[in-house]
């Protein structure tokens, strides 16, 4: 017995550390073999003191074989999303210009353009491959590797912004994208350290710092329609991803109140330098592009019971860009090829919000299932001296803010979310004002960001689990602009015209009044 058992222990080991997924599987059912017999020679009440020392040893290196198993690799997870979206835009009218240059004057002419615009059947998959790796209790490694494309298309087809017709190129097919050399397009959405602490000092206070490509989508509250977990940032006001570092700290233990906790966030969204082989001086400042675009603020949580959830941020980003006028008119002008390859820098923007959730609004039924919350949030532009920052001079005078002006604009968010018939059904509804200027580049909606929308939004969603690890979902948004450039940068492109402002310039083929996107998806994840 005891030979065999020692014979045993030593496959199981080597297999341990000897590497490849047939030997891991060997070794596990090796594993459940000794414990057999460990559990076996327990029970045996004549039991030698040679025995017990033998099972004493193999028990220690069971354990530890169990432990490497466990710990010394990366965790994979798979999240994986096919999505069908049906999109409907109506734009102010369907009349366009096109300019010469002189910003906002429509010289060039007029043309008809479609005023209704849609796509019935936009299929996309989106895939997830999620890493963990935890050496200790305190520290965390986490990445996320992304995959997001539609069926039977590689969008990255287009040359520096200029749509290319279909059969331009090999590369707006889909036949041979892994029988071929083409792009990094296996790409990294998260990738960062967590260290986190006890204690500061002698203050019981748990901490945590981060570097690197942080988690700043899907964040609080707009996480609920996502059906996934909140990540760090309030989803009103951010939903972007970035590149940075965080360090938080938890307050409740000395405090006395729940939850309440402060977390200090940095953030790069843009770095000014020469690619390597672009001249003399390799990754030095390039005087020729923007400056590096840079964020600082922080979240503070004043209450968290589980229950009721108070969240708050604010923030700075500075030298964001923009197109100026005379850029904006490049765009109009007809041509291509004189589109602007670079945008100008046009000031800083200050941020804030509060978020509120109530997670069960009773004590039984289906109200201690239900969420409701509300979230109010404001935004300042700083522009640089003599820069038109959301504003833009026309013939009919200034549209939106004047050169230098700082405006503020505010946008409030309803919302609910009720069990029903084994899933989640959701009401949403926001509005924003005529300067309101997030920054929601990466939500998850294919017709625009409608946290973003400078008018009204309504959505509705209704998720329903078919297994453990299935899940399908039917949403609509529908969103109504009363001004245009909610999508778009923080330069004069980001002026808010209304529906008859654009009319009157000539501009309304090229303004979205009213868009809608509905969706169908099912989603796997384990």
């Amino acid at each position: 017995m005891k030979k065999s058992i020692t014979l045993s222990l030593a496959v199981a080991t080597t297999m341990a550390f000897g590497a490849s997924d047939s030997d891991l599987a060997m070794m596990k059912a090796e594993i459940e073999a000794l414990k057999k017999e460990v559990a076996s020679l327990k029970g045996t009440k004549t039991e030698s003191s040679d025995t017990s020392s033998t099972i004493a040893k193999l028990t220690q290196k069971v354990n530890e074989i169990k432990e490497h198993d466990a710990n010394d690799n990366i965790k994979w997870g798979v999240d994986l999303r096919t999505a069908v979206d049906s999109l409907n835009y109506t734009m102010a009218s369907d009349i366009a210009y096109m300019d010469t240059g002189t910003s906002g004057a429509p010289a060039g002419g007029m043309f008809a353009v479609p005023k209704k615009r849609s796509n019935d059947s936009l299929m996309a998959t989106r895939l997830w491959l999620n890493m963990a790796y935890a050496p200790d209790a305190n520290n965390i490694f986490k990445g996320q590797l992304s995959y997001n494309k539609a069926f039977g298309a590689d969008f990255g087809g287009n040359d520096g912004g200029i749509a290319r017709p279909r059969g331009w190129g090999m590369d707006t097919f889909d036949w041979i994208t892994n029988e071929s050399l083409t792009g990094n397009d296996l790409k990294v959405r998260q990738a960062y350290w967590l260290y986190m602490a006890d204690k500061i000092g002698e203050s019981d206070i748990p901490w945590t710092v981060s570097f690197g490509r942080r988690p700043s989508t899907n964040g609080f509250l707009a996480n609920l329609r996502e059906d996934d977990e909140a990540l760090s940032p309030l989803g009103h006001i951010i939903n972007v991803e970035f590149d940075g570092a965080s360090a938080s700290a938890n307050l409740g233990n000395v405090t006395g109140i729940p939850g309440m906790s402060f977390k200090l966030c940095l953030g790069q969204g843009s770095t000014n330098a020469t690619p390597m082989f672009g001249g003399p001086t390799n990754y030095t400042d390039d005087q020729n592009d923007i400056d590096d675009i840079q964020l600082a603020g922080f979240i503070f949580v004043p209450y968290d019971d589980g229950q009721f959830i108070v969240k708050t941020t604010a923030f700075r980003a500075f030298d964001l860009p923009g197109y100026s006028p005379a850029e904006m008119g490049l765009m109009f002008d007809g041509d291509a090829a004189t589109n602007p390859g670079i945008m100008s820098q046009a000031g800083d923007i200050d941020g804030a919000a509060i978020s509120v959730l109530v997670d069960g609004i009773g004590d039984e039924g289906i109200l201690s299932e239900t969420k409701i919350f509300g979230s109010f949030a404001a935004s300042r532009t700083n522009p640089n001296a003599g820069q038109f920052m959301l504003g833009m001079p026309t013939p009919m005078g200034i549209i939106g803010a004047n050169a230098g002006e700082s405006k503020t604009g505010t946008s409030y968010w309803l919302g609910a979310q009720v069990p029903v018939l084994g899933g989640d059904l959701g009401l949403e509804f926001n509005h924003g004002s005529k300067y309101w200027r997030p920054f929601d580049y990466g939500e998850d909606t294919m017709a625009g960001s409608k946290l973003a929308v400078r008018g009204d939004a309504w959505e509705a969603y209704y998720t329903y689990p078919l297994t453990q690890a299935l899940s399908a979902q039917l949403r609509y948004t529908y969103m109504d602009y009363d001004y245009s450039g909610s999508n778009n940068f923080f330069g004069a492109d980001g002026a808010p015209m209304t529906m008859a402002e654009a009319n009157a310039m000539g501009m309304g083929g090229m303004v979205v009044d009213k868009a809608s996107d509905l969706r169908f998806y099912v989603r796997y994840r384990f």
